[in-house]
């Protein structure tokens, strides 16, 4: 089956392009000697996952649902980080992961009497408890995604601490960045070195977080590398983490819509897809961006410009303006791209609205479905 045969609207996610970031991102890891994890949170698409394991094993979970499945379809390490654990979900975050970073130090106090049963018992795995620590470096432009706004609620930062780490601790945890490049890594280690430098021989890991964009085009990946070996150069006993999102999955899947109509008002056009940016495409409306679209063009004296609207009764599902070479007609095929990360696992079910199917094309451009969705997804996901 090719992807011309499928009905839209669908994601779809290429072989080729997966296995070309799962390279570079394997280069890295060990060029560098460091362990660079899958992050859910980013993509979950679990039918993916034989490509992905071939490659990367250990994952990182924010939820039991993300542990759980990192342990079914990897099987690798599974390092857990939750702003707020509870008794009702420790003891199953402990038996499920290999490292557990805690948000807080009274979150560490209330709970660490588990992880110390857990690692006194003969044949059970050992849990290594981290802190995550804010070095205040905000290198990110959108507040939504900026970890290290004034207040935030995420880690301990360094005028909370003396000399001396909580008993216990085994590793440190900073996450400032959102699809960012190595030279903003630098900046954000410099301030970790120089806020948290002074604990790093009290622990046996540094988890770096997520945000490291290293598959994007134009990314200097040796610099990467070398920032990495200096530090560990300097710190030799850390066992370094990275856990990127995007990285894995940046531009290896597109959403294929369909115009279903062309509606202008006060010379305004509009072409409806079959697909929904509020439902299908959140973050473009959350960061907000637009996303390219393959069929457009550069705007010039001679383009049609439209917007694109979804198939929602938001007012405000809608992005634009793109520009087009000739008129869109009902029944034109669009191609939304680099859809395959921060975008299925957002989805919602408002308006009670279709999901697109998900496929896969493999290298040689032969595609199938990993999952079609129809009324029962829906149904059953209400009570």
């Amino acid at each position: 089956m090719k992807a011309n045969d499928i009905p839209t609207p669908f994601y779809i996610v290429y072989e080729d392009k997966l296995r070309r970031n799962l390279e570079l991102i394997s280069r890295v890891k060990r060029e560098a000697g460091v362990n660079i994890i899958m992050a859910f949170k980013a993509n979950a698409l679990w039918k993916t996952f034989p490509i992905i394991r071939e490659y990367v094993t250990d994952s990182t979970a924010s939820s039991l649902n993300e542990m759980r499945l990192g342990n079914e379809e990897l099987g690798g390490e599974v390092h857990s980080y939750c702003p707020a654990y509870t008794p009702l979900t420790i003891k199953e975050f402990i038996a499920g992961s290999s490292h557990i970073t805690f948000n807080s130090t009274s979150q560490w106090e209330r709970f660490k009497n588990e992880i110390e049963a857990w690692n006194s018992v003969e044949g059970n795995h050992h849990v290594s408890p981290g802190l995550r620590v804010n070095p205040q470096c905000s290198v990110i432009e959108t507040d939504i995604y900026n970890p290290a706004l004034p207040g935030s609620r995420f880690g301990v930062t360094a005028d909370m601490r003396g000399d001396k780490l909580p008993d216990g601790i085994e590793g440190l945890h900073f996450h400032s960045l959102c699809e960012s490049d190595s030279y903003a890594l630098e900046k954000v280690l410099n301030a970790f070195d120089s806020q948290f430098g002074k604990y790093l021989n009290q622990v046996k890991w540094v988890n770096m977080g997520g945000g490291h964009l290293m598959t994007r085009e134009g990314y200097d990946v040796e610099h990467l590398i070398r920032l990495l070996k200096d530090f560990k150069s300097r710190y030799p006993w850390l066992k370094v983490i990275m856990e990127p999102g995007s990285a894995f999955t940046w531009q290896t899947g597109d959403l294929i819509t369909s115009v279903v109509d062309v509606v202008e008002n006060q010379e305004v056009k509009t072409a409806i897809i079959d697909a929904s940016f509020a439902c299908h495409m959140p973050d473009c409306l959350d960061m907000p961006y637009q996303p390219a679209v393959a069929e457009s063009c550069e705007p010039d004296a001679d383009t049609i410009a439209y917007r694109l609207g979804g198939n929602s009764c938001l007012s405000g599902d809608f992005v634009g303006d793109w520009h087009f070479k000739k008129p869109l007609m009902t029944g034109d095929r669009l191609t939304l791209k680099d859809m395959n990360h921060y975008t299925t696992v957002k989805t919602t079910m408002f308006n009670g609205i279709q999901h697109p199917s998900i496929v896969l094309c493999d290298k040689d451009g032969e595609c199938r479905y990993l999952r079609r969705f129809d009324y029962n997804d829906y149904k059953t996901r209400m009570s």
